[in-house]
C-alpha cells in the first residue's frame, strides 16, 4: 500500500515516505516483556521501575544510612563499610524477600533481616548497626525515590528530544497554511507551524515545572519522624545522609505522612500525559481517509487490520491515547492517599508504591512513542490546501467582514456576508464570485483586493510573533533541557 492517505495522492511536498525510528534505547532488557510487547512499557523505563531496581535503591538507602552514620560517630567506620559491602541487589533472593513481605506488610522488614545474616556472616559486630535508627518507609521511600529520579531523568531526556523535533516541524512548517477548527468545524486559516509551536510550548513548560516540583527526596524520619533514636547525633545524621544518598540531594526534614512531594510528581505527569494525548488526538484526526493531511510513519506490518487489508491504523497516536485516557485515575489515586493518620499511613502510603511506578511507565512509553511519532511525521501541505477550499471561500468570510467594516459599517457587513455565504452554500458557487456580483460591494473595495483578501496566507495575524516567542523559549531552554535529561 502506499505511503500516502489515499486522499492525498497528488501530493507533492513531503510524499517521500519516512521510516519508523524508535527512539535508542540503552541498556535494554534483551527479552519480551510479554504478550502485550512494548505497547504501554518500554524496556528502557521498565528496567529502571523493576524489582531489582527497586531492591538497590532500598540497599543503596542502606549503605548510605550506614556511612552517614559512622561519618556523624554514631557507628564504627569499619562497620559502615562491612554493611555497604552486603548492599548488591545481585546477593538477594528477590523472591524470597517478596514471600516473606506478604507476611511482613512491607518489603524493607525482610530485606532488613537478610542484610542482617549476611552481613553478620563476614563481622557479628557490624551486623548490629545494620538499619540503625531507621524505620521501613524511610527504607522504601528512598528506593523508590532512586528510581523515580532515574526515571525523571530518561523522561526529561526524551522530552528533549521530542522538544528538537517540534521545534523542527514549526520552523518547517511556519508559513505551511492549513484551516483551523473549531468544535471539529472549519473555521479560520492557520499555519500548521503554529499548530506545531502549540504542541512544543508545552513540552518546554514541562521541562521546567518538573525540575521545580517533580524531583523526588530521599527519607529518614525512624520510627515517628523524629529521629529520637539517634539523639544528639540525630541532626548530623540527617544532614550527612543527605550528602551520601546518591542521585538526590540533601533532605531537611522527614516526610512520612506529608505527602506534597509524590502528589506534585503524579500531578505533573497527568497533565504532561494530557498534552500528549492532545497531540495525537490532533494528529490521529488529521490522519482521517477524509482529511488526509499527515499520517504517522511507515514501517512493515505497522497499522494494518486483521480484517481489512487497506487499513493503515495511527497505532501510535492509540497507543499514546491509550495511556493519556488510564493516567487521571492513577493520579486520583496518589491525590486520594495524601490524608494520611498522625506520624504514620495506614493504607495510603502503600496504595502509592504501584501507582507510582505505573504512571512513570505510562508516561514513558507515551513519551517515547511520541517522540518516534513526531521525528518521523508525513505532512501533507497540497492536501491541506486543498482542504482549505473545501467551503469554497467561506473560512474567509471574517476577514473580508472586517474589510467592509471600515467603509460600509460591521452590522451591515456582517448581514452581507451572511447573505453571501447563504448563496455560497446553496449554490455551490465560490463566495469570492458572489461578492464580486454583489451590487452593494460596487466602488467599495479597490481592484484586486478581493483576490488578496482570500489568500490564507497573508491572514495570519499575530502567527509569526507566537511562533518566534516559542522558538525563542525552546532555544533558551534547550541546552538545560539536553543537559538535564
Amino acid at each position: 500500500m502506499s505511503g500516502k492517505p489515499l486522499a492525498a495522492q497528488g501530493d507533492k511536498s513531503e510524499q517521500r515516505p519516512r521510516k519508523v525510528r524508535r527512539a535508542p534505547v540503552r541498556g535494554q532488557m534483551s527479552g519480551a516483556l510479554g504478550l502485550f510487547g512494548e505497547l504501554f512499557a518500554d524496556a528502557q523505563m521498565a528496567t529502571l521501575l523493576d524489582d531489582r531496581a527497586a531492591l538497590q535503591g532500598m540497599l543503596d538507602f542502606e549503605a548510605a544510612l550506614a556511612r552517614a552514620e559512622a561519618t556523624a560517630g554514631v557507628i564504627p567506620a569499619e562497620a559502615a563499610e562491612a554493611i555497604a559491602a552486603q548492599c548488591k541487589a545481585e546477593l538477594y533472593d528477590i523472591a524470597a524477600i517478596g514471600k516473606a513481605a506478604t507476611l511482613a506488610g512491607n518489603p524493607a522488614i525482610p530485606l532488613v533481616k537478610a542484610l542482617t545474616a549476611r552481613v553478620a556472616a563476614n563481622d557479628a559486630d557490624a551486623a548490629k548497626w545494620v538499619h540503625y535508627g531507621a524505620t521501613s518507609q524511610d527504607v522504601i521511600d528512598s528506593g523508590h525515590a532512586q528510581q523515580y529520579g532515574a526515571a525523571w531523568r530518561l523522561l526529561l531526556e526524551r522530552a528533549a528530544r521530542l522538544a528538537s523535533a517540534l521545534a523542527e516541524l514549526t520552523r518547517r512548517h511556519r508559513h505551511t497554511p492549513m484551516i483551523g477548527r473549531t468544535f471539529l468545524q472549519h473555521a479560520v486559516p492557520i499555519s500548521f507551524g503554529i499548530k506545531a509551536a502549540n504542541w512544543l510550548g508545552p513540552v518546554v513548560s514541562f521541562h521546567d515545572d518538573f525540575l521545580t516540583y517533580g524531583q523526588s527526596a530521599h527519607q529518614l524520619g525512624g520510627a515517628a519522624g523524629t529521629l529520637a533514636s539517634l539523639g544528639e547525633h540525630a541532626e548530623a545524621v540527617l544532614q550527612a545522609f543527605g550528602r551520601t544518598m546518591p542521585s538526590i540531594g540533601a533532605v531537611d526534614t522527614p516526610w512520612h505522612t506529608q505527602r506534597q512531594r509524590p502528589a506534585r510528581i503524579a500531578a505533573g505527569l497527568g497533565i504532561f500525559m494530557g498534552h500528549l494525548g492532545k497531540m495525537a488526538q490532533d494528529i490521529a484526526l488529521m490522519a482521517q481517509t477524509e482529511i488526509g493531511e499527515l499520517a504517522e510513519p511507515e514501517a512493515p506490518g505497522k497499522g494494518g487490520s486483521s480484517a481489512m487489508p487497506h487499513k493503515r491504523n495511527p497505532v501510535l497516536c492509540t497507543l499514546i491515547l491509550a495511556s493519556a485516557k488510564r493516567t487521571p485515575g492513577l493520579v486520583s489515586t496518589m491525590l486520594a492517599t495524601m490524608p494520611q493518620e498522625h506520624e504514620r499511613a495506614m493504607g495510603g502510603w502503600h496504595a502509592e508504591w504501584r501507582t507510582m511506578g505505573e504512571l512513570f511507565t505510562i508516561a514513558g512509553s507515551a513519551l517515547n512513542q511520541m517522540v518516534t511519532l513526531i521525528e518521523g511525521l508525513q505532512v501533507f501541505p497540497e492536501r491541506m490546501r486543498q482542504n482549505l477550499e473545501l467551503t469554497n471561500g467561506l473560512v474567509m468570510a471574517e476577514r473580508v467582514s472586517l474589510a467592509l467594516a471600515a467603509t460600509i459599517g460591521r452590522g451591515e457587513s456582517h448581514h452581507l456576508l451572511e447573505e453571501a455565504s447563504r448563496i455560497c452554500i446553496a449554490s455551490g458557487r465560490h463566495l469570492k464570485e458572489v461578492l464580486a456580483e454583489s451590487p452593494a460591494l460596487a466602488g467599495k473595495l479597490a481592484p484586486g483586493e478581493i483576490d488578496k483578501l482570500f489568500d490564507p496566507t497573508t491572514y495570519r495575524g499575530a502567527t509569526d510573533a507566537i511562533i518566534d516567542r516559542i522558538l525563542a523559549l525552546y532555544e533558551e531552554e534547550r541546552e538545560s533541557m539536553v543537559s538535564d535529561g
